[in-house]
């Protein structure tokens, strides 16, 4: 594992927090300290290059900060934007992900709630919507599509593949502008729901709220009951409310 996440370019302080995390789970700084004995002030400047590739997030419980990692799918996500260069490092790193989503899932926790910032956050949560056959898009205006064209593509590409259908309620501007893409089924919310460039993605038991402004930032839940009404919330706005 160790050779995987240096190919991919993380420094030994990285691997030694991410190997950390992989073991312990959601976890304060001073555990971290603790499990590779990096000193505090250097944890942090790594902690913080971790999220800005996307490859962990934080919770806040209890006014404390937890650290865990973001699914290992991202990291294919990662190779995928940068494959012209490293076909074989990604064909050697796709052999050991399933490893690390076995120890990833042991210690994910049933209820969470996770923050990711920057655009390799987003990323992160993007790539982690390909686990699941269904994702239901409130308020859509294509944003990372245009934001990120490169690694939309390569991410549509693996959806597609994967037969990964999108209901997709977008804003009522994008009606004129607007590709349907395979296996996307669309409607048009009134221009009463298009405000502040914020987008809710549904799917599996996870509910996502996005903010595409001056700060990219998602913050996801995890809850079966959650999950379950917001498809409904959905079901009741594309029956009711939006239009074809």
């Amino acid at each position: 594992m160790i050779e995987v996440l240096r190919k991919i370019g993380l420094s030994e302080g990285e691997i030694k927090v991410y190997s950390a995390l992989l073991i312990l789970g959601a976890s304060p700084v001073n555990k971290i300290h603790e499990k590779t004995g990096i000193e505090r002030r250097n944890i942090y400047d790594i902690l913080n290059k971790l999220i800005e590739r996307g490859l962990i997030n934080y919770i806040t419980d209890n006014k404390k900060r937890y650290f865990q990692l973001s699914h290992p799918n991202k990291i294919i996500g990662y190779i995928e934007e940068k494959k012209h260069n490293l076909e074989n490092t990604k064909k050697e790193i796709e052999k050991e992900i399933p490893l690390l989503i076995d120890k990833f899932n042991l210690k994910k926790q049933k209820i969470s709630a996770e923050i990711y910032r920057g655009a390799e956050g987003i990323k992160a949560v993007w790539e982690d919507m390909l686990n699941y056959k269904e994702l239901y898009w409130i308020g859509s205006g294509r944003y990372v599509p245009k934001e990120f064209p490169h690694f939309f593509a390569s991410w549509n590409r693996r959806r597609i593949k994967l037969r990964v259908k999108l209901f997709n309620l977008l804003r009522h501007e994008m009606r004129k502008e607007v590709k349907k893409f395979p296996f996307e089924y669309m409607k048009f919310l009134p221009k009463e729901f298009s405000g502040d460039p914020t987008v809710i993605a549904v799917y599996g038991n996870k509910v996502v709220n996005f903010l595409f402004g001056k700060e990219l930032f998602a913050f996801s839940i995890e809850s079966k009951e959650l999950a379950d009404n917001y498809r409904l919330y959905h079901k009741y706005l594309w029956e009711n409310v939006a239009k074809s």
